[in-house]
């Protein structure tokens, strides 16, 4: 029995696999041996998707209550209804710590980050004015990372968490904009930072959720094209 679901309702994780925040649900579901299905959905403003996902983003996740949005919020779901492989810490305190982690990767690391991707990823063009102010953000932010990170091996700690989820999909993202942008990859300044992400790459789960970033990054430029 799937947590407290019926049986025969399979989850549905829908968005595309080029987005880090769908590969972070993505990343969870695998590694608690959750059953699910894939539907590929691109972001949108139409009523039918607004009726699915209400900021109209991905990733969203159909369950047999209905949708639910936000990535960690998906997760902080999944961690309760299917408990049988925990990516929280028991700990109180521990899961606390992960929660930070969490928090720090996606607001104030990937977050400031994607300001930059427009001019790093896209062919476009960011103003020096935003480009001075997020490298004072993400400094910070990489400065917090290297104090909160154990990397023993896991990022917070000797137990694959969340914070893994979300450091794997967001650590490479935050590495190639800042070299694109300022000429150096910031994370550089965490010596750690390589070797993990070596290490997560080489999981047998983490393998194919790249190959299929990478398969739907050609078909997300093929669209785009047409």
């Amino acid at each position: 029995m799937l947590g407290f679901l019926p049986e025969e309702i399979m989850l549905k994780l829908c968005g595309f696999a080029v987005s880090n925040y769908y590969n972070k649900v993505k990343i969870a579901l695998i590694e608690k041996d959750i059953p699910f299905t894939e539907e590929l959905v691109w972001t949108s403003q139409k009523p039918e998707m607004l009726a699915r996902s209400p900021m109209g983003k991905v990733p969203f996740l159909e369950t047999g209550h209905g949708t639910l949005s936000e990535s960690s919020v998906i997760n902080e779901y999944l961690e309760e209804a299917y408990p049988a492989k925990p990516l929280f810490p028991a700990d109180p305190w521990q899961r606390a710590k992960v929660r930070e982690l969490v928090n720090l990767l996606d607001m104030h690391l990937e977050l400031n980050a994607r300001r930059l991707y427009p001019q790093a990823f896209f062919g476009g063009s960011i103003s020096d004015e935003t480009r001075d102010a997020v490298k004072g953000e993400l400094e910070k932010g990489v400065r917090a990372l290297q104090a909160l990170a154990r990397f023993s091996p896991f990022i917070a700690g000797d137990q694959l968490t969340y914070a893994d989820c979300s450091a794997f999909v967001h650590l490479p993202l935050v590495s190639a904009a800042t070299k694109k942008i300022y000429g150096a990859d910031m994370l550089e300044a965490i010596p750690q930072v390589k070797a993990y992400l070596a290490m997560m790459k080489a999981r047998p789960h983490l393998e194919k959720v790249e190959a299929d970033r990478k398969a739907n990054l050609a078909e997300m430029a093929a669209r785009f094209k047409s």
